[in-house]
């Protein structure tokens, strides 16, 4: 039985994130490598995924590059053929790109890109990092699968808040992030007598540096909505990722860990 902080220990195991070179996703590739695990960072873009791969190694991590665009299935069935590691311990849905605003502008296009890029993604993935995610399980007795959702996955956007009505954040979004939570319950009652856990993480508002810079005013409205008072710096998502991807949830699946300041109490 492992004692106190050692049971979030990811030692000896092996992470891939989706999007791991983002704004948040980079914050989740350092928690997990800092906390012991090999870490395959995922990007559709080459140069990006190498970049954070030589910061990691040279903070004295462990990583590798897994460059793939997760919208394209022939993509991924071509990663895991060609992967050398017998297991994956934990997968990290995060990937997502899109574009904004409200009803009245947004397209059926749209909305099947966003559920593209955000629930057949998983899906597609998930299938296929599958033989990997078992043998985890017989290797160390457990496998994790996390899903990046959104608070709006729960709640609608407060339009009040955006100057015009393309900045608002889209419908088709909001609606993706809400199946990704559903097919995150489906999997978790599936794949659970397995051993393959499946839980959701819904991120509140992580605003990254750039829209903190560019709209002051937005962020400060922004703010204003959260019962803590203020956004959320981006380490703050770090918590919620090494819990469940390691043993310290080994009883937890199906959840969903709501890291927004309190925004879904209202």
């Amino acid at each position: 039985m492992k004692k106190g902080v050692q049971i979030f220990s990811m030692k000896g195991k092996i992470a891939l994130i989706t999007g791991a070179t983002g704004h948040l996703g980079s914050v989740m590739a350092y928690v997990l490598a800092e906390a012991g695990a090999h870490v395959l960072v995922n990007s559709r873009t080459e140069g990006k995924s190498v970049s954070l791969v030589k910061s990691l190694v040279a903070s004295g991590n462990s990583a590798e590059p897994a460059v793939f665009d997760v919208t394209d299935e022939h993509a991924i069935r071509a990663f895991f053929s060609s992967y050398k590691r017998l297991s994956i311990d934990v997968l990290i849905n995060n990937a997502y790109f899109g574009s904004s605003g409200k009803i009245e502008i947004s397209m059926s296009e749209n909305f099947a890109d966003s559920y593209e890029v955000t629930v057949i993604a998983a899906h597609n993935l998930f299938k296929a990092a599958l033989p990997f995610l078992r043998k985890a399980v017989q290797n160390n007795g457990d496998a994790s699968v996390i899903n990046l959702s959104s608070m709006y996955g729960m709640v609608s956007p407060n339009q009040s808040i955006y100057e015009s009505a393309k900045d608002v954040n889209p419908p088709f979004y909001g609606a993706a992030k809400a199946a990704l939570l559903q097919w995150s319950r489906y999997a978790a009652c599936e794949f659970g007598p397995e051993g393959i856990r499946v839980n959701s993480v819904s991120p509140g508002p992580f605003p990254s540096d750039l829209v903190q810079a560019s709209n002051p005013d937005f962020i400060n409205k922004l703010a204003h909505k959260v019962p803590l008072g203020r956004i959320a710096q981006s380490d703050e998502i770090k918590g919620a990722i090494l819990f469940l991807a390691s043993s310290a949830s080994s009883f937890v699946t199906g959840a969903n860990i709501i890291v927004d300041g309190g925004w879904t109490c209202w």
